[in-house]
């Protein structure tokens, strides 16, 4: 790492800690009226700014900005260089493939391939590739790990070479945990270190990652957020991430959650809150007095939903909290004595005395003794119902949003026998219950209350539903060792629960599929089915195939929903089951108090499991060990339908060449609101009969080793025939028919999206895909960009754009266009038969200006508007012109 600040501020300064003296930049320095005001997640921002005031990437006026709060300085870019980059393999393996071809791109160029290497520090977490085949058994993590490594074998490999190949590279292996909860209990320090030449310098943990729940470390006070993969790769390559000085929403609290409610509960609350004022692109800090009695935990639930709130972050500062979590969870002693003697100096610890001068751009305020019991759903994270109306909720939305007649509605009416079983399926039954992903199984409060629901139910003799799916995954192994210390594993166990995997599973989709008999059922019914997870995802062709209904809801309600079984079911009034005597058990009466939950983690949640379970971390099962690779610099290209060299640098030359104008553009699709990177490329299974389906059966592959779209992202051939191949995908060019298929109009053939888009590279015709508000909502799927320019798709003109997709599609080459206000779909009257010009382009464009768009429609006529260039900043722009970020980068490298 470099550190080259020409230091203007004058705040560069030795701090000691014990026997060790550090170098850092302490904007307490500084003699400027708003030091004092800045909220704290800005104060960090002004840090790495001063660290890095190069004059280049830097500037002293961009650090006066910063200081000036300003509405004005809103629009003024600035260059952030996070610490270090956290990946997970379903982004991570095609980064690691695009650094493979990069190495390639620059032998071909005449440069040095060793020039494609990380300049800070990376960690992969393999933790996305485990599906839930097996379930309910003692053997069930077993089976599914076998049959994870037997999948994912090409990928391992490619992996364990990227390990080696590159430095500052390290690779956690599988079986370990979830990337988030991993970064949290143990690759975080809250406060970094780092040697440069002969001096040592401390300053603030930061990063980004390629996931977008990244977010999560915010809780502990280390500033970090999703990127694509693209975006990800350049900071690693050593590219600052340019961005715009944010605005920072305060949300204050106080009060204390009352009895019954749950972190999760708190969380989806503060969802709902946030998506409705409108978050996306700003900084959220939370401060007030409820900070004081709030776990580290149940901040970290809070900044992991981030994405679904629609915020770059979820910020919390340091204060004894954040040490007393550092000392529980294992960090050594000089690095927590360093975090509490940094943050006092430096002004990043946490005061309520300081919060008072702090100026927010806007706020918000939440007493948390008013949260509720609540779940999210059935489509989007920040739809909350109230566990007491989720029953009437459930029964409007199957008339309403999913079209069931009402006499249809309920389960009588509805109701398929299941084959071999002595019990029908029906609308609103639950057939998956999911105790997974990092939002909530790093919170022990939720797990030991899972734990405590499901002693009590077994003790009752309550028994889950025959027809519902169960599966328990935490995100760390930490969790298996203090739900065995507590003794509530084997209770879980007995309801079902057994661990399958430390992994994403179901929060991503890999549920893995529904017994063959239930999947017919629902089949045959056309049922509307539930599931209940403990996620933070749930839209619509997410997490099963054959479940329409999703539920975020907490572990402890996870649980109690796998016995009621159905959604039809009122858990707040009407009986789970009956105990051995006939009585009806209610959820009361296996509801553990507050005290009981929090007395039982004192006693079981112990710093040794920590140092046990991340004492060598690295090192991998032997079936890890197992796999062979070799060790050279540039990856030799097997014949594999998971690894392949991508096309993006095929042909490309040293000089970029000049932008044009899009003429004579064709409409690949039109779309609605909310279309989520999920749409438009899908994580989860691949159908036998989708392109991609027949592409890999033509490859030999039989369709039960397809694996996922996730785990293919190494190829993209497979991934560019998936794009907008989501099964829930609605194209308005065709009314009333789901799945990715476009009408391809000089034919006016109906085809597969991929299909279609192959006939217009044909032809040499460009494409442009026309969308709603929040397109590329959902994870900071880089493939969702890739796939997109793959399909030759030069434009997406939408209503509104989503951060990281917005950011992905430029670095992909593809401009994002947004509507003006009071212009959309609707009011042109589009249809897809017409043509569109886009002008502007190749004229001196400039960031955020308005382009002229020509639309030609089929009898003629044309109609001219101006849409706004959503290239937000200089550097974006550079990145367009060069054909993409890794265009860009090759370039400076090769310079």
């Amino acid at each position: 790492m470099h550190i080259h600040s020409k230091d203007s501020f004058k705040t560069k300064e030795k701090l000691q800690v014990g026997a060790k003296t550090y170098t850092i930049f302490n904007a307490q320095k500084i003699s400027h009226a708003n030091i004092k005001k800045l909220p704290v997640s800005l104060k960090v921002l002004l840090e790495n700014l001063l660290r890095h005031e190069d004059g280049l990437h830097v500037s002293h006026e961009d650090i006066e900005s910063l200081l000036s709060l300003d509405k004005k300085s809103l629009t003024r870019e600035i260059s952030f260089f996070p610490a270090r980059v956290l990946m997970q393999d379903f982004t991570g393996v095609p980064a690691v493939v695009d650094l493979a071809a990069m190495r390639d791109a620059m032998k071909t160029l005449g440069g040095d391939p060793k020039k494609i290497n990380p300049l800070v520090p990376v960690d992969l977490v393999i933790d996305h590739s485990v599906m839930v085949d097996s379930f309910a058994t003692s053997n069930s993590f077993e089976e599914n790990v076998k049959m994870e490594f037997e999948r994912n074998h090409e990928r391992y490999v490619f992996l364990k070479w990227g390990q080696k190949a590159f430095h500052n590279f390290r690779v956690v292996p599988p079986g370990t945990g979830i990337c988030h909860q991993v970064n949290l209990e143990y690759l975080a320090k809250t406060i970094w270190q780092s040697k440069v030449g002969h001096g040592e310098y401390a300053f603030p943990d930061t990063l980004v990652g390629t996931d977008s729940h990244t977010t999560m470390i915010n809780g502990l006070s280390v500033l970090g957020w999703g990127v694509g993969g693209i975006e990800a790769e350049a900071v690693m390559l050593g590219q600052p991430l340019s961005m715009l000085i944010p605005e920072v929403v305060g949300f204050r609290l106080e009060g204390k959650l009352p009895e019954g409610a749950t972190a999760t509960d708190l969380v989806l609350t503060i969802t709902q809150m946030l998506r409705k004022k409108g978050v996306v692109g700003k900084f959220v800090e939370f401060y007030g007095p409820g900070l004081a009695s709030m776990s580290l935990a149940d901040r970290a639930t809070i900044a992991n939903m981030a994405p679904e709130y629609g915020a770059t972050c979820g910020f919390f500062p340091i204060d004894d909290e954040t040490l007393k979590y550092l000392r529980l969870s294992g960090r050594d002693a000089d690095t927590i004595s360093l975090v509490e003697v940094y943050a006092k100096e430096t002004g990043l610890w946490r005061s309520e005395e300081d919060e008072k001068n702090y100026v927010f751009h806007e706020t918000l305020h939440l007493n948390l003794s008013s949260v509720e019991p609540s779940l999210a759903g059935p489509k989007r994270p920040q739809d909350r119902v109230l566990l007491t109306n989720a029953k009437n909720d459930f029964h409007q939305q199957l008339i309403s949003g999913f079209q069931i007649p009402e006499k249809l509605a309920s389960k009588d009416e509805s109701a398929v026998p299941v084959e071999g079983a002595s019990y029908d399926l029906g609308h609103g039954d639950v057939v998956i219950a999911a105790i997974t992903s990092c939002t909530n199984t790093s919170n022990p409060s939720v797990m030991i209350g899972a734990g405590l629901v499901a002693k009590k139910a077994v003790e009752k003799g309550l028994q889950v539903k025959p027809w519902v799916k169960t599966s328990l995954a935490p995100g760390s192994q930490v969790v298996t060792d203090y739900l065995e210390k507590a003794g509530l594993q084997k209770y879980l166990d007995q309801l079902g629960f057994n661990l399958v995997g430390y992994g994403c599973t179901t929060c991503i989709g890999n549920s893995g599929p529904l017994p063959a008999p239930i999947a017919a059922a629902v089949e045959q019914g056309n049922l509307v089915v539930a599931s209940v997870l403990s996620g933070n995802r749930n839209f619509e062709g997410r997490i099963n195939p054959h479940v329409k209904a999703n539920y975020l809801a907490s572990p402890m309600l996870v649980v109690a929903h796998a016995l009621a079984g159905s959604m039809h079911v009122d858990i707040t009034k009407e009986p789970l089951g009956e105990d051995s005597h006939g009585k009806p058990v209610y959820l009361k009466d296996i509801w553990p108090s507050s005290k009981e939950i929090q007395d039982l983690v004192n006693h079981t949640v112990q710093t040794k499991m920590f140092d046990h379970r991340y004492g060598n971390v690295f090192a991998g099962t032997e079936d890890w060990k197992k796999i062979e690779t070799t060790s050279s610099q540039t990856y030799s290209w097997d014949e594999s339908t998971y690894i392949k060299n991508p096309p993006y640098f095929v042909g490309m030359k040293v000089t970029p060449e000049k932008l044009h104008d899009v003429k004579g553009a064709r409409v690949l699709a039109i779309l609605g609101d909310s279309i989520t990177t999920d749409h438009i490329s899908p994580a989860g299974s691949i159908k036998k009969d989708s392109p991609a389906g027949k592409y890999l059966i033509g490859k030999g592959v039989p369709s039960k080793d397809f694996n996922s779209y996730g785990s293919r992202r190494g190829n993209d051939d497979v991934m560019v025939r998936g794009t907008f191949a989501n099964i829930r995908i609605k194209n308005e060019m065709l009314h009333g028919v789901e799945g990715g298929i476009t009408k391809h109009v000089p034919s006016g053939e109906v085809l597969p999206i991929y299909d279609a888009a192959m006939k217009y590279q044909e032809t040499k015709i460009p494409l442009v895909v026309i969308a709603g508000k929040e397109y590329g909502t959902g994870s900071s799927r880089d493939w969702a960009a890739k796939g997109t320019r793959l399909l030759g798709v030069n434009a997406v003109i939408a209503e509104s754009f989503e951060r990281i997709h917005r950011s992905n599609l430029i670095g992909m080459g593809v401009i994002p266009l947004q509507f003006h206000q009071g212009m959309d779909r609707k009011t042109l009257n589009l249809d897809g038969t017409e043509t569109v010009d886009i002008l502007g382009v190749g004229t001196g464009m400039k960031p955020q200006e308005d382009l002229k768009v020509i639309i030609t429609r089929a009898s003629g006529e044309k109609q001219e508007i101006q849409v706004r260039s959503r290239i937000d900043t200089a550097v974006e722009l550079e990145y367009y012109k060069n054909g993409g970020i890794l265009h860009y980068v090759l370039r400076k490298l090769i310079e």
